[in-house]
């Protein structure tokens, strides 16, 4: 019979993390690829978009229970230690340009009346600029532990050394499917050239 060798606590939630981080990097990765062609096929960037907005509200639960722990004082949370300074301190910056880029984007779509339009397409290039300068340096200092991390919930051997491996894995592909289901309830909303205010 298997034995886990660890509870989830802070192990579990590295991996949740990291797992998370590598669906957002893949799914942010095909947004980005839809920016040139935003205004033509708005419908596309607006799909991927939407998808992205469950997932991003995992990462940030997770990094947030993470960051209570540590200065609740939990034992293991301690001993892990925080990120380097530069990374704590763009970390609330990253989780609201994210939150402005993507909710400015549905703004458009779903509730902003047509006056608003050249002011709220505005806000949501400008913060993407501001988002994508911060997302890189955040990338780069998590690489590593992401790339240490983002898959031994997927492999037989590791992903049994905590236990939990299942629930993470349910919660993020859980969150990628709600995504797609939000992103196919918006679409009759949207139509090409939709951002250019027409």
């Amino acid at each position: 019979m298997t034995r886990y060798k660890t509870r989830p606590g802070v192990e579990g939630n590295g991996r949740l993390t990291a797992f998370v981080a590598v669906l957002l990097l893949l799914t942010l990765f095909l947004v980005g690829l839809t920016v040139p062609i935003a205004q033509q096929n708005t419908r596309l960037h607006v799909l991927l978009g939407t998808i992205v907005i469950p997932v991003v509200f995992v990462k940030s639960a997770s990094v947030t229970w993470r960051m209570i722990r540590y200065y609740m004082g939990a034992a293991d949370y301690r001993r892990k230690g925080p990120p380097f300074i530069i990374l704590r301190l763009l970390g609330p910056v990253l989780v609201i340009l994210t939150f402005i880029l993507l909710f400015s984007g549905v703004g458009l779509i779903v509730w902003a009346p047509h006056a608003w339009y050249p002011q709220l397409s505005l806000i949501h290039k400008a913060s993407f600029v501001l988002w994508f300068l911060t997302m890189v340096i955040h990338v780069l200092g998590h690489l590593q532990e992401t790339a240490q991390h983002g898959f031994l919930d997927l492999v037989g051997r590791t992903r049994r050394q905590v236990a939990g491996a299942s629930a993470r894995l349910w919660v993020s592909m859980t969150s990628l499917a709600a995504g797609g289901v939000g992103a196919t309830l918006l679409l009759p909303y949207v139509h090409n050239g939709f951002y250019g205010g027409n």
